[in-house]
């Protein structure tokens, strides 16, 4: 696949611009890149205070905390929304690379999905840090981890090609997408637990998420202690959706990317 190929032909060129993306992203302000951390820690901070103080959640199955299954389900999330709205705006934040004929521009939407990446390595390793405060420690399931953060590089990788091929075409595009995102955190479900609230003949459809099989998967790997080849039918659903999705972004990107230099 040739969007395969352009990451590990160019995965220096990439790895750079991301490193310097992360960098300039906070640079005019006083705390630089710390406030990329903030946003996300303020947020989880509410919702533990909304869900264990005010609403005052009961624990899930085997008195297990619903907080702690709730940061489990937000860290991949964030990392998702946070690709998804930085690779919808990259052709325009990068607009002075676009007009560049020498310059790939297929690339620019892997640079900005893979500059998450450190944000979101720091709120996994907060997630086990809370999780060791409330006596739970890491475990050998842990590792698999890394597999559900290539499947979520796969899969915002593939939705970014398309959201960023919208976007010169469209500049409110953008506030679409945040819509769409705001509505997927509870579509996902990332916010309530389906096995509690869902009918078991409704699940499938949730399924066919991808995301879904993200957050599920951060769960097995810090509560449910369920390796991902345990859920054949998941992988196999997952992998599919979003290798159709990668291939449609990329011959859609490829398509209008003749006129994006006009547009920008």
């Amino acid at each position: 696949m040739k969007t395969i190929n352009n990451l590990l032909s160019n995965c220096r060129i990439v790895w750079n611009l991301a490193i310097n993306d992360f960098k300039t992203k906070y640079a005019g302000s006083q705390f630089g890149f710390l406030w990329a951390f903030v946003q996300p820690i303020v947020t989880i901070i509410i919702y533990i205070f909304v869900f264990q103080v005010i609403a005052k959640a009961p624990p899930l199955e085997n008195d297990f905390p619903f907080v702690l299954w709730l940061i489990a389900g937000m860290v991949p999330w964030f990392y998702f929304s946070e690709s998804i709205t930085n690779g919808t705006s990259s052709l325009i934040e990068y607009s002075y690379l676009v007009k560049k004929v020498v310059f790939k521009v297929s690339l620019l939407p892997i640079v900005r999905v893979v500059s998450s990446i450190f944000v979101h390595l720091f709120f996994v390793l907060f997630c086990i840090v809370v999780y060791i405060i409330n006596g739970i420690y890491p475990s050998v399931y842990y590792l698999e981890i890394l597999y559900y953060l290539i499947c979520m590089i796969a899969l915002c990788i593939g939705i970014s090609y398309i959201t960023a091929s919208i976007m010169p075409f469209f500049k409110d595009f953008s506030q679409l997408v945040n819509i769409l995102l705001m509505i997927g955190m509870w579509v996902c479900p990332v916010m309530w637990n389906y096995k509690t609230i869902l009918p078991e003949k409704y699940v499938w459809i949730f399924r066919l998420n991808p995301v879904f099989y993200i957050v599920q998967g951060y769960r097995d790997a810090f509560i449910d202690h369920m390796w991902f080849w345990e859920r054949p039918l998941g992988f196999v659903i997952f992998w599919v959706t979003t290798i159709v999705i990668i291939l449609i972004g990329y011959r859609m990107f490829k398509k209008l990317s003749i006129h994006f230099a006009d547009v920008l």
